[in-house]
């Protein structure tokens, strides 16, 4: 399949060290998203789109999210910016339910765990659409990519 990422990478320069369970989510992430995901660019103005897989950077420079996409053998094909405004409040929402979670996991019973984590999938899920929202026309990524995606945009925030 050529429409996916193959290697991501973080620019963690300027970042504070995250803590140990940010440092798992992404992580995670980051092993999930290599394993499965769906990331294609669109044809735009007329131009041929340079196939995958794709290698893509993470960054934020400036005040804003920047995706640096390149084919396998890491020639640039792509580079975008997108503005943080638009997930500061659902980063910020994930950041105080991960904390809730995460404290819940050690004294709390499975019950209410489950609760929380629930609430927790719910503004992941809304965090995976507004960043698909913000990558139309960009970048074609299905819900679960975004979801991942979403967890390293998080990451990222976290400094």
């Amino acid at each position: 399949m050529t429409n996916r990422i193959c290697h991501i990478e973080i620019d963690e320069k300027g970042l504070v060290r995250p803590t140990p369970e940010i440092e798992q989510e992404r992580r995670v992430a980051i092993f999930d998203l290599l394993e499965e995901n769906s990331f294609g660019l669109p044809a735009r103005d007329g131009r041929a789109v340079a196939p995958g897989p794709y290698r893509l950077g993470l960054a934020i420079r400036e005040g804003r999210l920047v995706f640096d996409v390149a084919t396998e053998d890491e020639t640039k094909v792509g580079e975008f910016h997108l503005s943080l405004g638009p997930f500061r409040q659902v980063v910020k929402d994930y950041f105080q339910i991960c904390e809730s979670y995460f404290d819940a996991v050690k004294r709390l019973p499975p019950s209410q765990i489950e609760a929380i984590d629930m609430a927790r999938r719910g503004i992941h899920n809304e965090g995976a659409r507004v960043l698909q929202e913000r990558l139309e026309g960009k970048a074609e990524v299905d819900l679960d990519t975004a979801r991942r995606l979403f967890t390293l945009i998080c990451v990222l925030h976290w400094g």
